[in-house]
């Protein structure tokens, strides 16, 4: 499954970097800080599977943050984000579904790079995709019947999207980022040191970025 969407995103990575070469590039003077709060929706992977089909997840639910970022060039940009997501813990079981047994609630940390790929000045609005590549931290809350605690876990992150002009100073930005991580058992039941699946968590987001 993740080679899979590893080739899945290369492709669309290829194919957005396609489109920015056909793209004209305007000139744009000296850096600048930008602001997007967002909102979307999160597609979480499994954290453990276990025997006879059984799994543990997170439930798909919203998520919703911020990012601020500083544009050194025209085509570079440095970023944070932060964002969060609460949803129900699910074991996995064949024939009846996922079954809740607790609420997690997930703190998504990440910094890193951000290549813009220029911007059209074709068409109603002007269009600037990017690619992002960046590391951080996963941090889960989890509270369930017979068990209150708390997991951190290292994550990298991918991310593709586009910047879309409504106004000046103003843009709405659509992203699609791939959160790769593994949950920590050990840290989390400080009995088990459980091996759990390395899991990808992908989150559709649109916002309001602003520029200063």
């Amino acid at each position: 499954m993740i080679a899979r969407s590893l080739r899945l995103s290369a492709l669309a990575l290829a194919s957005i970097a396609s489109l920015a070469g056909a793209q004209s590039r305007t000139p744009e003077t000296g850096p600048t800080i930008e602001f997007t709060p967002y909102a979307g929706y999160i597609v979480n992977g499994s954290v453990l599977d276990g025997p006879l089909g059984t799994s543990i997840t997170n439930a798909n639910g919203p998520v919703y943050g911020a990012q601020a970022g500083f544009r050194v060039s025209p085509t570079l940009s440095l970023y944070a984000n932060a964002a969060r997501s609460s949803s129900d813990i699910q074991v996995g079981v064949p024939f009846l579904g996922g079954v809740s047994v607790g609420t997690s609630d997930m703190l998504l940390y990440d910094a890193g790079v951000q290549l813009n790929l220029g911007r059209s000045t074709g068409g109603v609005a002007p269009l600037s995709p990017f690619i992002q590549l960046g590391a951080g931290g996963m941090h889960y809350d989890i509270k369930a019947s017979v068990l209150t605690t708390k997991a951190t876990n290292a994550a990298f992150n991918a991310g593709i999207g586009a910047d879309m002009a409504v106004a000046k100073g103003v843009g709405l930005q659509v992203m699609l980022k791939d959160y790769v991580g593994k949950f920590d058992f050990k840290e989390a039941t400080q009995l088990f040191n459980i091996q759990g699946n390395t899991a990808q968590h992908f989150a559709l987001s649109a916002g309001l970025r602003f520029t200063f």
